[in-house]
């Protein structure tokens, strides 16, 4: 199929691009890497009467270290961009192993990250590793920006607080400091197919190698990622030892109300997640005590 007729705009600045928002509402869309919108609109099942596209904007495409080890993501970034990056490599290795994952290398040259971040599919893998890192959201508008975490970004299926004229410009990412750890698994029918769920973990231990502090965030399972706060609780004091590892998987399963659909049942999605959370965390108590990168 062919998508419906629409305007097109092709703005030369951030500052022209949020001006056409403004002017046009909730009639316009902004096409980044185009790698979720061309499709609906082919299918017609996105009819948007206006099309801004924005990647002529240099300036919304970059990798910068912030203080602190943290790095800041223009929305225009390629995914690939994020792949081959070294600061990424070096500052955030959680993000340098889930990239791969993203679809497969075509889709990576073109889909960027604010695109991902903006689209919000719940079984994507952005949204969830933004929420485990703890990250900010810019969005701006032609009458200034605001940063929301990542934890209040997420609404429901496909929707975020993005408001009316308003567009993901950057996504923040905090540096952790010493004596944190990652992990991160998911499961999928194929290579580059969305995760049926997945978890983004990570666990901070203090001089006695207990955990103090963690994250364990399950994507794939409902409208939003979902931060498991109370298997978190579980884990606190734990050592990484199987038996407490299990008794957070278990909570993890617990927890979660997952959805039904021609990928997978409800009932598989709610016992996997507990497994994918209690594999993510064996690598992040291993990462944290310096046994592997």
């Amino acid at each position: 199929m062919k998508p419906a007729r629409f305007d097109y705009y092709a703005p030369q600045s951030t500052d022209e691009a949020l001006s056409l928002l403004s002017q046009h509402g909730d009639d316009a869309k902004v096409l980044a890497g185009g790698q979720s919108l061309m499709p609906l609109m082919a299918m017609r099942l996105a009819r948007p009467p206006v099309v801004v596209d924005i990647n002529r904007i240099s300036a919304l495409e970059h990798i910068t270290s912030a203080d602190g080890g943290g790095i800041n993501i223009g929305a225009l970034t390629r995914q690939r961009s994020v792949e081959l990056s070294d600061v990424v490599a070096q500052r955030f290795p959680m993000l340098s192993a889930m990239v791969p994952h993203i679809g497969h290398f075509q889709i990576r040259n073109r889909g960027t990250v604010g695109g991902s971040i903006a689209h919000a599919d719940p079984s994507a893998e952005w949204p969830a590793f933004a929420m485990a890192s703890d990250a900010q959201i810019v969005l701006s508008s032609s009458t200034g920006s605001r940063e929301v975490d990542a934890g209040d970004f997420f609404v429901t299926y496909f929707t975020t607080a993005a408001e009316t004229g308003e567009m993901v410009t950057e996504v923040r990412l905090p540096g952790s400091g010493a004596g944190w750890g990652w992990g991160f698994e998911e499961v999928c029918r194929r290579h580059g197919d969305f995760a049926m769920t997945g978890a983004f973990t990570r666990v901070h231990l203090d001089n006695n190698g207990a955990c103090d502090d963690s994250r364990i965030v399950i994507f794939g399972v409902g409208g939003t990622p979902v931060r498991i706060e109370s298997a978190e609780s579980v884990l606190r004091g734990s050592n990484g030892e199987m038996q407490s590892l299990e008794q957070v998987a278990a909570a993890v399963s617990e927890a979660l109300d997952p959805d039904s659909d021609i990928h997978a049942s409800a009932l598989y999605r709610k016992e996997v997640s507990g497994v994918m959370a209690r594999r993510a965390l064996v690598g992040a108590f291993r990462r944290a005590r310096g046994e592997e990168n």
